[in-house]
């Protein structure tokens, strides 16, 4: 039998924007926190599946002797987050909504019903992102370093504490940082936004956009805190994530709610 069609939704109006202030953050890791101590298996499970694939890229660039890689991935993985973390807004918006019985196969429903409506889009812009910023890292290391770099490199790591390859990552971990803040620009609530509102994802970004233009300062803040919490879960063997993931998912579900008007 062929599946049934969903009827789409009425378009939603674009909610109105806050001015938010810098306790907002605290108040959102808190209460990400308390989501992920009142359903930890779902933000373990979600958690897993990025650390899981971390551990899996990082064998393949080892055993293919590419492991160079693993600097420009290990700064561009995290671009990844926001969209591996759409199950875990759901789950917040569910218990913000006093809903506490319900089966890990309604999240997964969820997400699939996703595909018929505008987080697929999302997905795709993000995704071109981080394989753009993969290939703009390896001009960076060509361009500095030479082609020979590129095949010695995984024999020694000489070539990074000479002056090119400081100059390289200087410039590279300054081109990262741009390229992750006009990300975090587009996502900072727009991957909640479509989850919960009917709105195309061009309208999703510019709504984005526009809190960020808002409220610079607490979203700058807001980035710097994600930036800070995932670099330390990253340096226990990506470990820490397991706990940094599923509290930053459910934190970015309340930072939405702090940024604009609920209806």
């Amino acid at each position: 039998m062929s599946e049934a069609i969903e009827a789409p939704l009425a378009a939603s109006k674009v909610p109105a924007l806050r001015q938010m202030e810098l306790a907002d953050i605290g108040r959102a890791l808190r209460a990400g926190l308390f989501d992920y101590w009142r359903k930890p298996m779902m933000g373990l499970f979600f958690s897993h599946v990025y650390v899981v694939g971390g551990w899996l890229l990082y064998i393949f660039l080892f055993v293919t002797d590419q492991i160079w890689w693993a600097i420009p991935i290990t700064v561009g993985f995290p671009l990844l987050g926001p969209f591996l973390a759409v199950g875990l807004y759901e789950v917040s918006r569910r218990l913000e909504a006093g809903q506490t019985e319900w089966r890990r196969n309604d999240i997964f429903g969820v997400i699939w019903r996703q595909r018929l409506r505008q987080l697929p889009s999302m997905a795709w812009i993000i995704i071109v992102y981080f394989l753009f910023w993969s290939f703009f890292a390896h001009m960076l290391f060509a361009l500095f370093l030479g082609p020979s770099a590129l095949t010695n490199v995984t024999t020694s790591y000489a070539y990074l504490l000479e002056r090119e390859g400081v100059t390289m990552l200087l410039v590279g971990t300054i081109f990262g940082a741009g390229f992750a803040g006009v990300l975090f620009c587009l996502t900072a609530v727009s991957l909640p936004l479509l989850l919960e509102k009917e709105l195309d994802f061009v309208t999703a970004m510019l709504t984005s956009i526009a809190v960020v233009r808002r409220n610079p300062g607490v979203m700058l803040a807001w980035a710097a805190t994600i930036a800070g919490l995932t670099f330390l879960g990253m340096l226990p063997g990506l470990l820490g994530l397991f706990v940094v993931l599923p509290v930053l998912g459910h934190a970015t579900w309340h930072i939405y709610r702090a940024a604009l008007e609920a209806e």
